[in-house]
């Protein structure tokens, strides 16, 4: 038996043993609890958060966390003994994503969105230290921009990457922009730290993200935020345009149609969860 079998084993055992004279969730369910208590927060969690939030023996969560690191679902904070989503489960839930978002609602609404502005309309959420697109419908032009569904872009220099950045918790941030290098990939891209947080700043108070040839040279994006009952922000759609065709003042005016759009695509979350609870 390996090392990572042996400490699965041993904390099944130490539920089960846990659980005896009362009822109480099987092993594999408290961990989807935990899993499920991570993806939820608006931060990381420490061991004694999800040992008080989950009503579970600080050692007993101590071995879950364990257990769940060592599979890539859960990962440790740089510099802080706080946890949270792992590439695994971040790639889980891309991948259950992914496979509804065409059949969805979803798609219709970027769809229409995408026919009606006649430019490319993108769909995004943030997975791990990147904005990855789930949903993109092209412009019906012969200049356009090719990103497939599952494309990954940094969060920096790209309007709804910068959108997820400023609604993060500001100690977060301020640990992401420090320690991950913001490369230029133009000579417009936003280098300096205090400079983007200046920016991400304003995109919280106006909830409108712009990328001003940042990423792209010769191409503008606008994006808006989407969010969950609980006003987190869950996704962002956005239209993205060569400037040759679009500048980003007419990308502005654009705003209050993707603002419309961004709410169907909310009430189509709503509707979603409501549904599965009956």
């Amino acid at each position: 038996m390996t090392q990572k079998l042996r400490e699965t084993s041993e904390t099944a055992t130490e539920l089960a043993i846990e659980s005896e004279g009362k009822p109480t969730a099987a092993p594999s369910m408290k961990a989807f609890a935990f899993l499920e208590a991570v993806a939820k927060a608006q931060r990381p969690l420490s061991i004694l958060d999800l040992s008080v939030l989950l009503d579970i023996p600080q050692p007993t969560a101590h071995r879950i966390v364990h257990m769940l690191v060592g599979e890539g679902l859960l990962v440790r904070e740089p510099g802080s003994r706080r946890y949270g989503p792992g590439e695994r489960l971040a790639n889980l839930s891309l991948g259950l994503l992914s496979a509804a978002v065409r059949s969805a609602p979803r798609h219709a609404i970027l769809k229409d969105l995408s026919e009606e502005l006649r430019e490319t309309c993108n769909f995004g959420v943030i997975s791990g230290n990147d904005l990855v697109y789930l949903d993109r419908v092209e412009a019906a032009w012969p200049f356009g921009l090719r990103f497939e569904a599952g494309s990954r872009v940094p969060l920096h220099c790209t309007s709804m990457g910068k959108l997820f950045l400023s609604y993060m918790p500001a100690e977060t941030r301020r640990r992401l922009l420090n320690t991950r290098p913001l490369h230029p990939y133009t000579a417009t891209t936003i280098t300096d730290p205090a400079a983007l947080t200046r920016e991400l700043d304003n995109i919280r108070k106006t909830g409108i993200a712009t990328d001003n040839q940042e990423f792209l040279a010769g191409v503008v994006c606008v994006a808006v935020p989407i969010h969950a009952d609980n006003g987190t922000v869950v996704a962002a759609i956005a239209v993205s345009a060569p400037l040759a065709r679009m500048s980003l003042q007419q990308g502005l005016q654009h705003i209050p149609r993707l603002r419309e759009a961004a709410a169907k695509i909310q009430d189509t979350l709503t509707t979603t969860r409501a549904n599965r609870a009956t």
